[in-house]
């Protein structure tokens, strides 16, 4: 290609640029292809099951083979008959503390950063561990640490209360339905306070250091600095996992639950979750225990666009 006196030649083994932009995203969808097809098969293929909920599921039987019953198991939840609407209690009250507590590990993460420099600094990765570390240890592991301290029997609680003289015989600590939902909600914290730190602490990490340098020189202090740069640094992220808590609001999980659950404080501690295993593993019933998890995923669903639409109108950002 010639302009005027110049002379332009295409390079060797060019490739016209769309062409080479079909192959590099051919490239990276082969790349993301594998996390996809798990993606279909543990999450999408398994919907196909919802169709037990409109039908009288008998184990052994082909689907279709099974007596068609429609909505009944639905109008069943909404009959105020049985024990979902104790469920529903539990769910939404664990679910709002939850999120009332949901500040905590922002907390952690500017406590732990303050910590830098000076004899204090020496203790912040011991904190971030010690902190961090009851993460990794399961549910039945908590369950047998919170059984050594607080059983009736020989536990480490009763019998340095008896020994004090502060009580007469031991307390049954596990068993007693009393303060059920603040003792499930001490224990998520326990368990999820340091791991749910490290969020906050990498976006702390990311804040621009000259803005505290210049908030320094001005004289600001060290609360002032926390407050007007620190806080407004994160702010971001921790809207974010607010609104992905939202979406999971009748979500709480089940293993904590059912490790602690018994005959005593089944009415306190009894959640959606743990209410579908129960009903459908522990009872037999596959059909209702399906239509619940269907409420269950559609209401989520609908709380994380609602969720979303809020954050567009209030902030101007959103996560989908």
């Amino acid at each position: 290609m010639s302009t005027g006196s110049y002379s332009i030649s295409k390079p060797k083994g060019a490739k016209p640029f769309w062409t080479a932009r079909r192959q590099t995203g051919l490239k990276m969808f082969l790349l993301v292809l594998p996390m996809l097809a798990l993606v279909f098969v543990f999450s999408y293929l398994p919907l196909l099951g919802w169709c037990y909920a409109f039908a009288d599921y008998v184990p052994g039987r082909s689907v279709f083979a099974l007596d068609y019953v429609g909505l009944t198991y639905f109008k069943m939840m909404f009959s105020g008959v049985g024990y979902f609407p104790t469920v529903m209690r539990n769910t939404l009250v664990l679910s709002l503390a939850g999120i009332l507590l949901s500040p905590l590990p922002a907390i952690l993460a500017i406590m732990v950063t303050q910590l830098s420099g000076g004899w204090t600094g020496r203790f912040q990765k011991t904190i971030q561990t010690a902190t961090s570390l009851p993460n990794f240890i399961s549910w039945v592991l908590v369950y047998s640490f919170a059984y050594a301290l607080f059983n009736t029997n020989n536990g480490f609680l009763n019998q340095l209360l008896i020994r004090l003289g502060v009580m007469d015989r031991p307390i049954n600590f596990l068993a007693d339905p009393s303060h059920t939902w603040l003792k499930m909600c001490a224990w998520n914290v326990w368990k999820t306070l340091g791991w749910s730190s490290i969020m906050y602490l990498a976006a702390i990490a990311g804040i621009d250091q000259t803005l505290y340098e210049a908030a320094k020189i001005d004289g600001a202090g060290r609360f002032q600095i926390m407050w007007h740069i620190t806080v407004p640094g994160i702010l971001e992220t921790y809207f974010v996992l607010l609104l992905l808590s939202i979406a999971n609001f009748i979500s709480n999980g089940m293993e904590q639950y059912f490790v602690f659950q018994n005959a005593m404080n089944r009415n306190k501690i009894e959640v959606l979750d743990l209410y579908v295993y129960n009903i459908g593993l522990g009872g037999g019933s596959f059909s209702y225990a399906t239509a619940v998890s269907i409420l269950k995923s559609v209401v989520s669903l609908t709380l994380l666009f609602v969720a979303n639409n809020l954050s567009r109108l209030v902030r101007g950002n959103t996560i989908l």
